[in-house]
């Protein structure tokens, strides 16, 4: 496989500060969802909680408890390495991160490729 080439998942964990309401969230996850809509290497956006409370959609099942005090998970799928590159550098991401980030207590963002065994 070239360098570079081939499917790439963008994945970044979030807890939102405690003074960010319940309204703004769901704002900024629109906004994040929309990205995909209007950057041409972003070719796939999924995300869901990760909550402790068993009531909350995509509730945490993990018997290890290690999710570090994250709340929510955003995965993104580009065809390239370079892809991620053009949507990190585009306006409208840099624009939509200026809002995104500030509202963010903790983040972590990882990149891969994924690999059948």
């Amino acid at each position: 496989m070239e360098e570079g080439k081939g499917e790439v998942k963008h994945v970044l964990l979030a807890k939102f500060k405690p003074e960010i309401s319940a309204e703004e969230i769901e704002n900024l996850i629109k906004g994040y969802s929309n990205l995909v809509n209007l950057i041409e290497p972003m070719k796939g956006f999924h995300w869901d909680l990760m909550s402790e409370d068993s009531s909350s959609r995509g509730t945490d099942v993990s018997i290890e408890n290690l999710h570090q005090g994250f709340t929510h998970v955003f995965v993104s799928t580009f065809e390239s390495t370079e892809g991620i590159a053009e949507y990190v550098a585009h306006p409208v991401h840099v624009e939509f991160a200026n809002k995104f980030l500030p509202a963010l207590d903790k983040v972590l963002v990882v990149d891969y490729k994924p690999t059948s065994a």
